[in-house]
């Protein structure tokens, strides 16, 4: 499946269809839209890394990368399945390549993120990749991280 799957630089043949790319209704209360990261992505575009997912030469999610100077920690900022492409197997392809891009570029030994208490299915999915709950935690989210 991986070898299907790729992360893309965000370009303007594929910006209206990166915009275009949303989550169910349900999953809308968890996920910020591409327009809101992708404007963050612009305003800290030295430490942002945004993509689009492709699978199979169809865009089927976004994922953002990042480095947070604050904490001095590089984050799995933003990262959403397109509800048409869910439960194929995307989410976790796309995962693993996010994760080896922070290794490949940034030689990173760790990687947060922070997800919704109540979004158990993206918990999940980062449980299943090895990212566990660190016991910081916001209003909403939860943080967890993955030690490589």
């Amino acid at each position: 499946m991986d070898s299907f799957v790729e992360l893309r630089e965000i370009t303007p043949e594929n910006i209206e269809d990166v915009l275009a790319l949303k989550v169910s209704a349900k999953q809308s209360a968890f996920v910020q839209t591409t327009a809101y990261s992708l404007a963050k992505a612009w305003a800290f575009r030295k430490t942002a890394f945004p993509f689009a997912v492709y699978a199979h030469n169809t865009l089927v999610g976004f994922m953002m990368l990042g480095y947070y100077e604050l904490k001095n920690q590089y984050t799995v900022w933003q990262f959403l399945i397109d509800e048409r492409y869910q439960h194929k197997g995307y989410g976790t392809a796309a995962l693993r390549l996010g994760i080896q891009f922070l290794i490949d570029r940034f030689h990173v030994r760790e990687i947060y993120l922070g997800v919704n208490f109540q979004d158990t299915a993206a918990q999940n999915l980062y449980r299943s990749h090895g990212f566990v709950e660190t016991g910081e935690t916001t209003d909403t989210a939860l943080e967890m991280k993955l030690i490589i």
